[in-house]
């Protein structure tokens, strides 16, 4: 039985990728190139992999337990390529990182364009998602968390600033008819613009002064998916319709232009920024020693 090495190396691309337009287009090749390399692969080791249908792709078993021994081997293989990066005068190679779109918005655009024009022989891939993931499983090579969210047995490393905050805000014309909040629970009373998790939950607000610390839960006309739809969020405020509770860094454009004026400023918590994290082992590759260096200089 005669199997290729990289035809395998894509199979778990396009599985990861959970289609073959997503691996293609993160590859740089063509659905239909992936799609004749898997037929080629399926017919090599006399089973089906993909149940594909018109909407979607979809693992079989043997093509789940398939992936499950491969993510490991081929890790192996990338650790031993990587050894030889090592005597390159540049580093060179992919680095995948799975980041939180807060992060992809506030955070990366200050490091990740002097990072490319230091090495310019790695290519960087950002995953901005807000669901927690279990990042050898997605394929990434380092995760960029806050403390809370950190896996256990990971090694963690500060990345942008190390203090940040929370602030609620409206636009001037909703205070003017509503009225100013003067306590964190005047917000029950106030239309407040929500956040809910693809889980369902919905994060709390909490405030805090001094040893004072209160967790609000207040409603609203408008709830929304944290991070990508935040924007619209911030619009909604600008709008008139109601309170905006979200990362200072977030809403500072519309704090400084004025179209938004803070509420509760002196409630706004603060909390210690987010880590880069990597798993632990002994080789670390060269793209992510360069990042890390990067961030730490």
């Amino acid at each position: 039985m005669a199997v290729e090495l990289n035809d395998l190396a894509l199979f778990v691309a396009v599985a990861r990728a959970r289609g073959f337009r997503e691996a293609a287009r993160g590859l740089g090749a063509s659905p239909s190139g992936l799609s004749e390399t898997i037929r080629r692969l399926e017919a090599a080791l006399g089973v089906r992999l993909f149940n594909r249908t018109t909407r979607s792709v979809a693992l079989t078993e043997a093509g789940e337990r398939l992936l499950a021994r491969l993510g490991p081997a081929l890790r192996e293989v990338d650790s031993a390529l990587d050894v030889v990066n090592s005597f390159r005068s540049r580093p060179a190679g992919t680095l995948r990182l799975n980041v939180p779109i807060s992060v992809a918005r506030l955070i990366l655009p200050d490091i990740v364009p002097g990072f490319l024009a230091a090495y310019p022989d790695i290519r960087l891939e950002v995953v901005a998602e807000d669901d927690f993931v279990d990042l050898l499983a997605a394929g990434c090579d380092a995760g960029i968390r806050y403390d809370e969210r950190l896996e256990q047995d990971m090694i963690a490393v500060p990345i942008g600033p190390r203090e940040q905050r929370f602030a609620a805000a409206a636009a001037p014309a909703y205070l003017a008819a509503r009225g100013t909040p003067a306590h964190p629970r005047d917000l029950l009373g106030h239309a407040c613009v929500r956040g809910r998790f693809r889980s369902g939950a919905m994060p709390i607000w909490e405030f805090e002064r001094g040893d004072e610390t209160l967790r609000i839960e207040p409603q609203g006309p408008l709830i929304v998916s944290p991070g990508g739809a935040m924007d619209l969020a911030i619009a909604t405020a600008i709008a008139g319709q109601g309170i905006v509770y979200l990362f200072e860094a977030w809403l500072r454009p519309a704090l400084e232009s004025g179209a938004l004026t803070p509420v509760l400023e002196s409630w706004w918590p603060r909390f210690p920024g987010p880590f880069l994290y990597y798993p632990g082992r002994r080789l670390v590759p060269a793209p992510l020693r360069a990042f890390i260096d990067h961030i730490r200089g």
